[in-house]
């Protein structure tokens, strides 16, 4: 049989599909699991998968075929549930099990992102990861979240009268610290300056007034949050 031509491969979805088919096998094994069954005294090899537990969805434990069907069988996802963890289930289905909230909030997950099950796929398909690089943080961009961060605080710096910006340099104040926070820093710096407590030196004195007139520009402000 001649080869086959690199240009002969067939990358439509079906297609696709039937590879995953025959990968898979109908039964629902899975080819590239290299782990043993994980049924006391069983050396098979591991190629089902099962839920850990209700609250680990997307973390397995792998049998065989045998073991994997003793394990569904006793498996009952509702077990411990009450009545009312059942009908919040059923509104949450309702909204596609995604979490809501108001548009006038942000995103409460870590870094401004969304979980999702695909970031743990290489878990559902057996494979390890003994120098933990696929972990659930291995797609976030720690980086770009302080960016993002950094570029936030400029815009707001810049929506600030000239004033307010000069008064967040003499502080050394960032524009996203609140009233309160920024009360902090002033009053760190009038005890240093003060000249109760330099042994009454006054050669601070102008850094001091400095100081003063800063406050007086953000606690009358209202572009800091209190």
């Amino acid at each position: 049989m001649p080869p086959r031509s690199i240009f002969d491969y067939d990358v439509s979805v079906s297609a696709d599909k039937r590879r995953r088919v025959r990968r898979r096998g109908m039964s629902g094994a899975f080819e590239t699991a290299e782990r043993i069954c994980e049924h006391a005294g069983c050396t098979d090899p591991g190629a089902y998968r099962a839920p850990l537990s209700p609250d680990r969805l997307d973390e397995f434990r792998w049998f065989c075929l045998d073991h994997v069907r003793d394990y569904n069988r006793s498996w009952n996802f509702y077990e411990d549930w009450s009545d009312e963890d059942v009908e919040a289930q059923i509104r949450n289905d309702r909204v596609w099990d995604r979490p809501t909230w108001s548009f006038r909030e942000q995103s409460k997950s870590p870094m401004g992102t969304q979980s999702h099950a695909e970031g743990n796929a290489w878990r559902r398909f057996g494979f390890r990861d003994p120098m933990e690089v696929l972990g659930d943080n291995a797609t976030i961009n720690p980086a770009k979240a302080e960016r993002d961060k950094e570029t936030s605080a400029v815009r707001r710096l810049r929506r600030l009268p000239e004033n307010e910006r000069r008064a967040l340099e003499i502080l050394d104040a960032g524009p996203e610290q609140t009233r309160t926070e920024i009360r902090k820093e002033f009053r760190a710096l009038v005890k240093s300056l003060h000249p109760d407590m330099n042994a009454g030196s006054r050669e601070d004195e102008a850094r001091l007034t400095e100081v003063l007139w800063a406050w007086d520009q953000v606690k009358s402000s209202r572009n800091f949050k209190v």
